[in-house]
């Protein structure tokens, strides 16, 4: 009687999350509350129903590293911009461009997956965007288009390396064999093609709506971008700070500090050296809190369908329909781990993912760093990382990038980015899918 009740009571939060997961990404979707209220409401219904734990929520589900790394990169940036730096950059992007439209969305974009190949997609997106808006303006053009492009391209190039995005990090922490040269030598020419198919379909999408006439380029090609700098002392001390803390990131597995931790003692030196005490409010004033709310609701409403059991059961389920046989169990990886994280963080879900690989593997006599199931770990890699792009919530960079947009009164809606991102990824897994047949799984057949 007793195990009848419990599982009842158990049955009654599965479905109570469900209900309040889905309900909380619908408001998201529509946009007519405030995402971060909404998902700081999902967040504390989780919690007043019991289905997360409030200490569970502080200590395990809210992913502090991410939020930490955020505010520090947000004080970095927002004290760097008030040098003038970025205007400074953005000229000389649009000279070099010779104040082409298209060609400085190439050039952005480009530079965007480059960037993040090497630093957190979130870092790269914060030091992207303000040039953006910066050159935007001057060309007089609207910068949707190219922000929506650095979003794409900052999660197609951060799956190209080891450090390149948080679900490579982790499939590398768990897998040691995987180390920072086997992701560049096994996923980058995988994301060079995508790079370059992505960046051949963003020009016909975009090419009609991003011209100028020959005036507003010679007006912009006469400009001088000295003439930008504010404080020059202040600019070659953020630029300095900003290096080392790069420098921070590219070196964490030799210093042994954790890119969180990097970002924040980057902040905290620049402020110490570079901002006044009456000027610090301001600084503060440059976080996207709102941004942070929405992550922390984020985290504990997707923690909330993790301990009722619901993404393992799916990932299981997912699994048991392969049979153990690995390219079905590949192919299968790489599509679900893709759909699934452009509506999920692909955190917690390749957390779950994770350990079922490593039990796939035993329950077929393999060792977990077996080279037979390696086509396995590269699948979930592109799926995750890829999938980002799939909606506006799919990824930080996203909605750092979102949240940015609507602050300069440039924002875009769920369903804009969904036109494009949406198709764009399902290509982006097609080429991923082709890659990993040929490349790993021809030998199974």
């Amino acid at each position: 009687m007793e195990h009848s009740v419990a599982q009842e009571i158990s049955n009654f939060q599965i479905y109570l999350a469900v209900i309040i997961f889905l309900a909380t990404y619908a408001f998201i979707i529509t946009e007519k509350i405030n995402r971060a209220v909404v998902a700081l409401l999902g967040a504390i219904l989780m919690v007043g129903f019991g289905i997360v734990d409030l200490e569970s929520a502080f200590t395990h589900h809210v992913d502090w590293g991410t939020i930490t790394l955020l505010i520090g990169m947000m004080i970095l940036v927002g004290i760097t911009s008030t040098t003038g730096v970025f205007q400074y950059a953005a000229l000389k992007s649009a000279k070099f461009a010779k104040g082409d439209p298209i060609k400085i969305l190439i050039v952005l974009s480009l530079l965007t997956a480059f960037a993040s190949a090497f630093l957190d997609n979130v870092t790269t997106v914060l030091l992207i965007v303000p040039v953006t808006f910066s050159i935007t303006r001057l060309l007089g053009v609207n910068p949707v288009p190219y922000l929506i492009s650095e979003v794409l391209f900052s999660n197609i190039g951060g799956t190209a390396t080891l450090i390149g995005d948080p679900p490579n990090i982790m499939i590398g922490n768990a897998v040691k064999h995987l180390t920072f040269n086997q992701f560049l030598f096994n996923l980058t020419p995988v994301v060079v093609v995508i790079t370059l198919v992505t960046m051949v379909l963003i020009y016909f999408m975009f090419r009609k709506q991003l011209t100028v006439d020959e005036s507003q380029k010679q007006k912009l090609m006469a400009l001088d971008e000295n003439e930008y700098i504010k404080d020059m002392v202040l600019m070659k001390k953020s630029l300095i700070v900003l290096g080392l803390t790069i420098l921070g990131f590219v070196l964490h597995s030799v210093i042994h500090l954790e890119a969180p931790v990097v970002a924040l003692a980057g902040a905290t030196l620049l402020m110490l050296i570079g901002v006044k005490e009456h000027d610090l409010e301001q600084v503060f004033h440059s976080v996207e809190w709102v941004t942070i709310f929405f992550f922390a609701g984020l985290f504990t409403l997707v923690g909330g369908l993790v301990d009722v059991g619901i993404i393992k059961s799916l990932a299981e389920k997912a699994l048991d329909l392969t049979g153990g046989h690995i390219p079905t169990a590949a192919i299968l990886i790489l599509w679900v781990s893709g759909i699934a994280s452009a509506f999920i963080d692909n955190i917690p879900f390749v957390a779950t993912m994770i350990p079922l690989i490593q039990d796939m593997a035993l329950g077929m006599n393999l060792p977990v760093d077996a080279p037979e199931i390696d086509a396995l770990w590269w699948s979930l890699s592109l799926g995750a990382c890829l999938g980002g792009n799939g909606t506006l919530i799919g990824a930080s960079a996203n909605v750092i990038v979102a949240g940015i947009a609507a602050r300069e009164g440039n924002g875009f809606t769920y369903m804009q980015f969904l036109k494009i991102g949406g198709p764009l990824t399902l290509i982006a897994l097609a080429i991923a899918h082709v890659y990993i047949y040929f490349r790993y799984l021809t030998a199974f057949l």
